[in-house]
């Protein structure tokens, strides 16, 4: 189980929120501009593959957010490990990053669904230039084993995810910044793993298993 900082349920939904609203902001930004593009030239080709990849884009990241942070059905129901794949690789097509997946496909409990999604997240974001992620589905009942692997450089796991992994005060509060971080570390301690982390200077390998 992960020591994490203490955090109110309210504030917690709030700062998840935030993070939701920052994640879809930008390609429904982009459809805007795009619609207010053909508003002044319907015929304009560029305009138009704006607006429809924009429109990709954003349904992509809204179904992968829906189910990584949402509840998707009842709080309880289990997830089925095909659909975490398939939203995770729309999510991760409009990245740099190419995403492998193996593994079963099985019905799960909804917290380690999640907890593979974010742990995509958070891969993803330690490889800003790729080129890869790799999902690795060892085994799932009774003990999950789950490996996500970063491959690239510049490889840059964010400081407070290594940080709380390695049991260590984080350097400040909790913010809309860092709380899909906490909020990883958060469902292993709900679905009963531990995430431990080993790197080199081309890969961080990320594993989630009962401790």
């Amino acid at each position: 189980m992960h020591q994490l900082p203490e955090l109110s349920a309210p504030d917690l939904a709030s700062l998840l929120a935030s993070r939701l609203c920052h994640d879809a902001v930008s390609p429904v930004g982009a459809i805007r501009t795009g619609l207010e593009m053909l508003d002044e030239d319907p015929n304009d080709a560029e305009a138009m593959n704006l607006t429809r990849e924009s429109t990709a884009r954003a349904v992509a990241k809204l179904q992968f957010l829906r189910i990584a942070f949402g509840a998707s059905g009842s709080a309880t129901s289990p997830i089925d490990l095909g659909d975490a794949r398939s939203l995770s690789e729309g999510w991760m097509a409009f990245e740099r990053a190419n995403l492998t997946w193996e593994g079963e496909r099985a019905f799960v409990p909804k917290n380690v669904a999640k907890l593979i999604m974010n742990l995509v997240l958070v891969a993803n974001a330690s490889v800003p230039r790729g080129p890869s992620v790799e999902v690795r589905v060892e085994s799932v009942e009774p003990d999950p084993r789950i490996v996500v692997v970063a491959r690239g450089k510049p490889l840059r796991v964010p400081v407070v995810f290594r940080q709380l992994v390695a049991g260590e005060a984080m350097e400040g509060p909790v913010d809309a910044q860092s709380v899909q971080l906490y909020y990883t570390l958060l469902l292993a301690n709900l679905a009963g793993l531990t995430v431990s982390l080993e790197q080199d200077e081309a890969s961080a390998t990320f594993t989630a298993a009962k401790a």
